[in-house]
Formats: C-alpha cells, structure tokens, sequence
C-alpha cells in the first residue's frame, strides 16, 4: 500500500482519516534567492488520489492579496515577498519568501532542508563581475576560503552532507573583487527539518484475549515538499522479528494471538534517499487468559409434554473452532453422551413425562475442552380440578367443633399449591411436593358459616374445587336500637327510622319495639340483617325507646335510646333604637333580633349589606342585641339572621342612613399650563371628601364672595374664571350640609402677565456718539410678570443679555468703536413669549485724524507763474469735514468734503507765494492741522549760466536769509504771546500717529514731477525742505504708490537751517535754499 499517509491524504489514523490536505509550493529553479531581472516558476500541487480531475482553478497570492487565477498549477513570477497558493477545494498553502535581489552577490539555498540530504549553498555574482576570493560564514564564522580567481559566470557551490541539527545556522558569503573591494551577499537562515517525525507504535487492544486478532500500526508523518519519498516498516516484539521483515504497509495483523505472545513491540520506519531510520517506543502487550462462559438453556423455560424442546449451549470466551457435545445425568448419578456437532442447539421434537432429568453441554476447541453447569428439564402436567371434603361429614355444626377440609387433585406434576378459601377469602396456601392431598383444620366459630372451596395450580393453570356450605348455630346478642334521622337532629316532620340489630345470632331473628315500654311494633328477619320502623315526628314524639330480640336461644334487649324532637326558628325581627329621630355620626344605636318561635339555644347574627358585624347566642330565646357607634360608613341596610340548628331565618331589611358633617374642603385650582396666563380659563374646584349630601359650596377671592353651587350628589362643585391680571391671589371655599360649614385651605393664585414690546433706548453723554464714547442701552418691557430676560443685538447677533428678577429693564454698556455702528434691538422673555424692540440705529463719529497736505508742482523747482495743487486730506474721520488752508497761518480757502475725501487748492503762482503752508480739518469734534510745508518760488522759469545764475543764486540764498529770520520771529510772537502757532509741533511728520500713514499722490501729467514735503528728523534741530524728482513711467501707478516716493532714483535737494535748539523743541520750517544732493 503506497504510504499517503505521509503526504496527508486519506491518512488513516487509528482507523480515521485525517484532515483535508494543504497545497503545496515547489520551486523551479530550487533557488529563494535570485537576482532581480530573472524569473521563478511555482508549481502548486495537491495530492488528491484524484486531484487531476477535479482542479479547475489555482490561486496565487503575495503579500496575502490575490494576484492571479490560472487554470494550470504552474506561475512564474518576479517580485520578493511571500506567495502562497490555493488548489480548487483545497486549504492555502505555507508561505514561501522569494528575494529578487539587485546586489553582486547572493547566497541561494534550497526552499527546504532535511535530515540526511546533500545540500548546495550558492555563492553567486553578477554578470561581468570577477571575483578573486569567495568565503562562505556560518553565524559570521568561516567555513570555506576558495582562494582561485573565480571567472565570470563561474559559479561557487558549497556542500553540506548528510544535514543534521548540527547544521542549523545564518549563512551567507563574501567575496573580494578585483579592486579589493570586498562585496557581501544576503543572509540565508538553514533550518534542518526532521523528513518524517518518529514513529507511534499503536495497537487494536493492548489486552487482547487469547485466540483473537490484534493490528499494529506503526503511525508517522512524511513531510508533504518530499512527495517521491517511500517510507518502509519493520515490526519487532521483543527481540524478534515479526513477519518477512521491511515492507512498504505501516499496518502488521496478527490473526490470532495466544499468551505466549504477550511481550514488548515496537516499530521501525525508514527512508531509502536519503536513508533516515527511526524507531517507535515500545508498547506492551499482555495477552489475557481465556475465561470461557460456557451455558444451557432450554427454549422454551417451561416444557410441556407433547411439545418440542430445544436446549441451546451459549458458547463465549473460547477460541475456535469449536465442538458441541450433549450430555443427560440420571437420579442414579450415571449419565449418557446424547449427541456431538459443531451446532450450538440439540432438538428433542416430541417431549415426553420421562425426559425429565439435568442436562449439561461440552465445548471443545484443538487445545481444550470446557463444560456448562447443569440444566433440570422438568416437563410439566397441568392439575385435574381438585376435589373438597368436610369431616366429620355434614352441613350442621355449632360454635366449638373442630372440622377439617381436604383438598386434593387427581392429576397434576408437583409440587402442586393448595388454597382454601371462605366466601373468597383465601384462608391458607400451601405446597404439595410429595402428596397430592392436603388438608386444613379449625374450630368452629360463628363467624366460620358460609361457602367454601379450594384451588390447585402447579403453574400450568389454576383449576378450582366445587363449593361446599357449612352452617354453624348461634344465639342472639344484645340487639342495638339505631335511630336514623335525615339530619344531625331530629324536627318536627322528619321521617325517622328505628333500626334494630342483633350482630350476632343464626337466623331468623324476631324484633320488638317499644316507646317508654309501650310495644309499638314487631318485625321477624329471616336472614340475620336486623328490623326497621319508620315514625313521622310531632313533638310528642320525644321519649326514650329501645328493643327485643329472639332466635328461639332467648330473648335479648338492647341500651335504652333518647330521642329529643327540634322546633325550627321562626323569621326574626329587627329593630334599630337610636336616640333621636335622625342617625348622626357618633350616635350609639343599638340592634335588636328576636324570633318568637324555636328551640333554644339559638344564635342570631347580624349583617349590615350582606358583611356580618357579630353573633350572640340565646340559650333562652329572648334575643338578643349589639350596639354601634355610628361612622359615615355605617348608613345602609341591616338585617338579621336566627338559627337553632333547624335551619336559619332571615329578618327584614331595615335602613339606616347617618347623617355626616362636612370635613374640611379641599380647593383646586385646574389651569390649561404649568403656569396660569392672562386670557387662560382656569376652573376652581371645590369638593368635601366626607359629608352627607347635599353640600352647598361657595367660592371666595380675597374674603369676597364669588359663587356659591349645590352638589346633591357630594361629588363637589367646580366654578370657571377668565383670568385678569385682576385675579391674582388668595382663593377658599366653604362647604355646608346643614351640620355645620367648613372652610378649605387658603390658595394663591399668580396670574403671569405676558411681556409687551419692549423699548430700547440709547443713553450717551452727548448728542452725537463718538468712537471712545461709554454708551448705555437700555431695554425696558412696560408690561410682563418677572423675572424678565432681556437680550441685546447688534445687527441681528446677540451682544450680551441680563435679566430683571424684580421686573423693570436692565442695561448694557458699550465702548464705541467704529464697528458698533449699526441697527440696534432687544428681546424681552418671561417664558410666555418673546418681544422684540423697534430696531434704533446708531451712528458713531469719529473724530479726524491729522490731515496730511500735499503740494503737486509741475516741476522740481516751482516757478512764478507754475499752477500748484495744494491738496489736503485726513485719513479718519466721519464726514462731512470742513477742510482749510493757511499760507503764513492767514486762511486762504475752506472747502466741505461730504463723502471723507480730501479737497484741493489750486494757485498760480507768483513771488508772494513763498512761504509756509499748513491745512485743518473739522467735523465737529476738534480740528486737526496737517504739518507746514514750505514752498519757494524763483522768479525765472528756466537756469541761465554765468552771472546771471549766480545772482540768481544770491538772491535766493538772501531771500532764504531774510525767511528763515521770518519764521523764528513768527514762531517766537505766539510763544511769547502764550499761545501755539497754527503749526506746532503735532505737525511733525514724524511724530505723528502711526496708525495714521501719510500718502503723498503724485499728478500724472508729466514725465519728471516734483513733490514738497517736510523731512524732519526726529526731535532734531534741522529742519529740511525735500524736493523728490520722480521719473513716471506708469502715470496712474505713479500716482497712487506712496512708495514712489521713497524711490532710490529720484532727485532730492535738502535745504538746511540751523535752528536755536530750545528746551521743548520745536519744528523750524525755512524757504529752500541752493538745492544740493
């Protein structure tokens, strides 16, 4: 038998098979590493016996994602990672790592090792690349050192013989280049796996018993990647051999197994390529001694004669084969050899009396014989019907004689069971071995008259004797006089019965009655079962009576009886005694029963609506009475009830209605919400819980009456309100029902009043609202019960929010800032409704920041005659501002900017033109002055050379001379005079705000563009006057970019004057003198 065991396919395992099948990988070429660029064929197979037929499909994986389907079991790929592979019906197989390496140098090692093989490690280079050393390492130590240049191409194998554990281990390899460069390859881990594990000895029983079959198997696991690897077994007991020696089944049968075979096994299975042998433990086996069980039995149990007889000899625990021998013991002790076969039943067809006898069988196999214990065959003859004689003979007997019966069956097998039975009472049971006649003897006593007869049965069948009567003579006893009634008491009317008998006395039985010794009546009883006379009972029927009773062996007279005769109750009568004309909570009342007619003692139970309230008996008959402390729960009906024993009596009903005073009332007030509205109808209800009908209920509010109502049936009274802000507070009621009124709890009432629309109102200190400002908001709803929430918004979001615990408005306070310019509103909410304010709008102005002045020249130089712009412009500010120029702090012009812009001023110019300009602008809330700016003017309109430049030029430098002495006398006047001069030191450009930047717009109208300005240094003594020539070459972008001006290129002339530096310095502004850089 091919060993699929070791391949996992239909593995038999102590008789079962194991689990399905794994598929497995093999590689083509052998190789897990390889260099990147070449390709490695998978082959995944199954081994199903009839795998061919039914694959369909193979699934490949890597990296445990799906990465193809192929209908062949082969795939080649090229990519490092772990793969795995399904076969159709099958589970995945183990992971196989493949590395596709892009190094120089690579140490390939076969997908699997195991024990005993040839294994090759290959040290392998790249193409082109020469090697003069290779050395291979086992955990980082050398192995072996090939020293000879290895060619391209060339490869290095490295041989392991015959693998063991010992070989285990991380290998890899190096290798020294022509440069003496030293290149290293991948590591490979070798791990030496056992090719199959070693084997299991297992047995069909351990214990076997001598004669029978045992099967050895010798279990192991071959490894499923060695698929053409045959597997050999060897079985051994002790030191011997067992069958032809090596064979290719893991399973020895021995078929039949004796004691002498008992002793130690074991196994040996073994590979021929490689050649591994291994050797199971041993496993003992002790072979038990035969314990025959050798037994007759006849079939059927119970024989009959005429019938056939099969004796069966049940045969366990013997070896075969086996024969049957059938053996008769006599009475005699000798015995006879009836029959010999190999058959287990010996047949007798027609049982016959002298059959009878023990039989017994021998089993006998080639080694021994074994013998069965005795069976007794008694063939069985069922009894005649027996037959009962009397002695002495006759039917008459009296009290004390001694008679006998016997009882016998003619034919029958013993032993035979006797009974004796009285009237069917089995009397005594007895067994008959030897005789078939027994007996059974007493004296007699009244009781023993009546039928008798006896049984036979000897298990075949019970067969019964005739009957036969004996009579015994008694006298009468003492007669016992029963009055039956048809109740536990004997009333008027009943039909009585006396009942005379003598329990003991041969009949027939004369009886006499009598009623205080007067005969009544006589009656004879022919068969012992006593008289009876039969009274219809009137009152005087009460007395004592007894009777007599005679056989002909004297009279007898039974104990005296006393017969008492019951009146039945008549109806009762109740009465209710109270102490006034009405029934009132607290009365006592007292109940009355009595009926006037009935023996006594008689009970009286009284009731009040079918519930009892307590019973009192009478032993004379008068009545009887209870008393009541009345409650409201005692108005009703009453009645009462008599009884003697006879039967009971119901009395007429009688009501009692108790009147009962009104208990405190109670108010409620039922509102349609939580809380009560105005607009909301709220009902007051009024009810009394315990009081006699009808209650009269009124309503009051704050002492006054509001409405009274009647409640006839005591359910209470109820009153509506549609509530007003009016309505709120305190409510009671009263109830009367003519015992005296009672006033309910005081409840308040609180009528929450929704809020009205509320207003807003802005409180500031001034007029107009400036950005700095501290204003207060203020909502207010004139109507609405608090607590009230109010909410503040600011174009629709909400701005903060406080709430009025006590009613009124609350506040809330802003500091201006441009932003809160805008439409205001507020909430109110008291949890009734929310109202929203009428929106206001607040405008909030902002004071102007300094202005800045600009003058726009045609020219760097500006020339009599030139038209020069003078523009000022604040950069914050609410508008409308009013904007002024000045030209030596004298007002030239003013002009209204309504949208915030800036204005201009355009001059012609002439020589008077010279000087300081400065401008101011206003919106209400403080002007503000821009910075001087000083212009000169030269009366030529181009330059000349020679002298007359240079008197030109002098008479500039004394113009400038004379101006400068001008402005310190100007800034001298008003700081003597106490006062700042229109452009103080605010002006400062540099000093300024710096949130506020200065823009200096330049015209566009012509190529080179001058542009005036102050340049002062910070805190400084020098004040200079700048020209910028700007080169345009993009007008508008030149005339909006503040940067233009810090241009690098442009033409600056500083004019410079020494200013008298004092202790608060102040700016000095002079006319431009020569222009230098």
């Amino acid at each position: 038998m091919l060993l699929w065991v070791s391949l996992l396919v239909l593995a038999p395992v102590s008789g079962q098979f194991a689990t399905e099948p794994k598929s497995v990988i093999f590689l083509h070429s052998p190789w897990t590493t390889v260099f990147q660029g070449e390709n490695v064929t998978l082959t995944c197979k199954i081994f199903h016996l009839d795998a061919s037929e039914k694959i369909k499909w193979y699934r490949w994986y890597l990296l445990e994602k799906t990465q193809s389907e192929t209908s062949g079991n082969t795939h080649e790929v090229h990519e490092s990672g772990d793969y795995r592979c399904q076969a159709q019906d099958s589970p995945l197989s183990n992971r196989v790592g493949l590395l596709f390496s892009p190094a120089n140098l690579i140490l390939q090692a076969p997908l699997d090792v195991f024990e005993e093989e040839s294994v090759i490690l290959r040290c392998r280079a790249k193409a082109n690349t020469v090697l003069k050393t290779i050395k291979l390492y086992k955990n980082e130590k050398v192995l072996e050192d090939h020293t000879v240049e290895i060619p391209v191409g060339m490869l290095t194998d490295f041989h392991i013989h015959q693998a063991s554990l010992k070989d285990n281990g991380k290998y890899h390899c190096t290798g020294v280049k022509e440069d003496d460069q030293l290149v290293s390859s991948n590591s490979v881990k070798i791990e030496v796996q056992e090719l199959f594990p070693r084997p299991v000895l297992k047995a069909s029983s351990t214990q076997p018993t001598e004669g029978g079959a045992v099967t050895l198997t010798c279990e192991t696991q071959l490894s499923p990647q060695r698929p053409d690897v045959q597997l050999q077994f060897h079985f051994f007991r002790d030191r011997r051999s067992l069958g032809s020696g090596w064979g290719s089944s893991p399973e020895f049968w021995i078929h039949t197994i004796w004691r002498e075979n008992s002793g130690s096994y074991w196994c040996q299975a073994q590979s021929m390529n490689p050649s591994v042998q291994k050797q199971s433990q041993r496993l003992q086996i002790q072979v038990k001694k035969v314990v025959p069980d050798i037994r007759i039995y006849p079939r059927p149990e119970l024989v009959f004669e005429g019938q056939e007889l099969v004796l069966i000899c049940s045969v366990n625990g013997v070896p075969g084969p086996i024969t049957v021998s059938w053996y008769r013991k006599f009475k005699l002790r000798t015995e006879r050899k009836l029959h010999t076969s190999s058959k287990t039943e010996f047949k007798i067809p027609v049982v016959q009396n002298s059959h009878d006898g023990e039989y017994y069988c021998v089993a006998s196999n080639s080694r021994s014989s074994f013998r069965s214990d005795p069976v007794t065959i008694n063939v069985k003859v069922p009894v005649s019907q027996p037959v009962l004689t009397l002695s002495p003979p006759g039917t008459w007997t009296f009290v004390g004689d001694e008679v006998s019966f016997d009882c016998e069956a003619q034919r029958g097998s013993l032993p035979i069971w006797y009974q004796f039975f009285h009237e069917g009472v089995l009397l005594m049971k007895i067994e008959a071995t030897l005789w078939r006649t027994m007996s059974y003897r007493f004296f007699l006593t009244e009781e023993h008259s009546g039928n008798y007869y006896c049984a036979a049965d000897n298990g075949l069948g019970l067969q019964s004797s005739e009957t036969l009567r004996l009579s015994v003579t008694i006298p009468v006893s003492r007669p016992i006089l029963t009055l039956r009634t048809p109740g536990a008491q004997a009333v008027v009317g009943d039909m009585v019965e006396l009942h005379c008998k003598a329990w003991r006395g041969s009949p027939p039985i004369l009886y006499q009655f009598y009623h205080e010794d007067a005969s009544l009546e006589s009656s004879s009883s022919p068969s012992g079962k006593g008289a009876s006379f039969n009274l219809l009972l009137t009152a005087e029927h009460s007395g004592n009576y007894f009777c007599e009773a005679n056989n002909g062996q004297g009279f007898q007279r039974s104990n005296t009886v006393s017969l008492s005769v019951r009146v039945p109750v008549s109806q009762p009568v109740l009465t209710l005694r109270a102490p006034g004309a009405q029934a009132v909570v607290g009365d006592m009342v007292e109940l009355h029963c009595e009926a006037w007619r009935g023996s006594p003692p008689i009970l009286y139970q009284f009731y009040h609506e079918d519930a009892s309230l307590e019973s009192s008996s009478s032993p004379s008959g008068k009545g009887a009475s209870f008393n009541l402390l009345l409650t409201a729960e005692h108005s009703g009906n009453y009645f009462c009830e008599a009884n003697n024993g006879q039967g009971f009596q119901r009395s007429n009903t009688v009501s009692l209605s108790v009147r009962v005073p009104v208990s405190q009332p109670v108010l409620t007030l039922r509102a349609p919400g939580a809380q009560a509205v105005v607009g909301d109808m709220v009902e007051l209800h009024c009810e009394a819980w315990r009081g006699s009908p009808p209650i009269l209920y009124q309503f009051y509010h704050e002492d006054a009456s509001l409405e009274s109502s009647s409640s006839p049936s005591g359910k209470g009274a109820s009153f509506n309100l549609l509530l007003t802000a009016e309505h709120s507070g305190n409510y009671f009621c009263e109830a009367n029902n003519g015992q005296g009124f009672q006033r309910s709890n005081t409840v308040s009432l609180s009528v929450r009043v929704p809020v009205s629309q509320p207003v807003l109102t802005l409180r500031a200190s001034r007029a107009q609202t400036v950005v700095g400002d501290m204003i207060e908001l203020h909502c207010e709803a004139q109507r609405g019960s608090p607590p009230i929430l109010y909410q503040f918004y600011h174009k629709d979001v909400a701005v903060g929010n406080s709430s009025a615990p006590l009613g009124g408005g609350a506040s809330f306070n802003l500091s201006l800032t441009t932003n809160h310019s805008g439409n205001y509103s507020c909430k109110a909410d008291n949890g009734l409704g929310v109202q929203q304010s009428e929106v206001m709008l607040l405008s909030v102005i902002v004071p102007v920041s300094r202005p800045i002045l600009t003058l726009r020249a045609p020219r760097a130089q500006a020339v009599v005659g030139d038209v020069v712009e003078l523009h000022c412009e604040a950069q914050r500010g609410s508008p409308p501002i009013l904007y002024q120029f000045y030209h030596k702090n004298v007002t030239l012009e003013s002009s209204m900017s309504h949208y915030g812009q800036g204005v201009s001023l355009n001059l012609s110019l002439t020589a008077n033109h010279s000087g300081t300009y400065s401008c101011e602008a206003d919106n209400g809330l403080g002007p503000q002055c821009s910075e001087a700016v000083t212009l000169s003017i030269t009366g030529l309109t181009e330059s000349r050379s020679g002298p007359v430049a240079t008197g030109v030029t002098g008479g500039l430098l004394s113009m400038m001379g004379l101006a400068a002495i001008a402005l310190l006398f100007y800034c001298w006047l008003p700081r003597k005079a106490g006062r700042k001069p229109t452009f103080d030191s605010s002006r400062n450009q540099s000093a300024s705000d710096p949130q506020e930047p200065t823009y200096h717009n330049v015209p566009s109208w012509i190529e080179l563009q001058p542009v005036y300005s102050n340049v002062n240094p910070n805190r400084g003594d020098v004040v200079y006057s700048e020209v910028r020539t700007v080169k345009v070459e993009n007008k508008q972008a030149a005339a909006s970019d503040p940067k233009l001006l810090k241009n690098t290129d442009s033409c600056v002339i500083y004019s410079q004057v020494k200013g008298a530096y004092t202790a608060a310095p102040k700016p000095q502004l002079l006319a431009a003198s020569t222009p230098h850089r």
